[in-house]
């Protein structure tokens, strides 16, 4: 694994275009030294290797989810009745990106 150092954190702040303080990127890197040092204690314990990783920890079956029935779609005027702005029968909205 790659040694996360302080560039390493400022390089992919840079990358996904934010910046942070000086004291918070000190913060994330101390969580980071943290988050490494546990899971150097994880693979020190014997037999990790021939478990299966897990999402979550339990068995979880969902049966509270509704059968999906077919159902009408809305009609395109009904939709468009209540938007602002529309145009080619959609809906136009603010610009985000410059």
């Amino acid at each position: 694994m790659k040694k996360v150092t302080m560039d390493v954190l400022k390089d992919a702040a840079r990358r996904l275009l934010f910046d942070m303080s000086e004291e918070e990127y000190q913060t994330l890197y101390e969580e980071f030294d943290i988050l490494s040092k546990l899971m150097e204690k994880m693979g020190e314990v014997e037999g990790i290797d021939s478990c299966e990783p897990m999402t979550f920890p339990f068995s979880v079956e969902t049966d509270y989810l509704r059968e999906d029935s077919p159902v009408e779609p809305l009609k395109v005027a009904d939709v468009l009745k209540n938007a602002g702005d529309t145009k080619d029968q959609q809906i136009r909205v603010p610009r985000v990106v410059q």
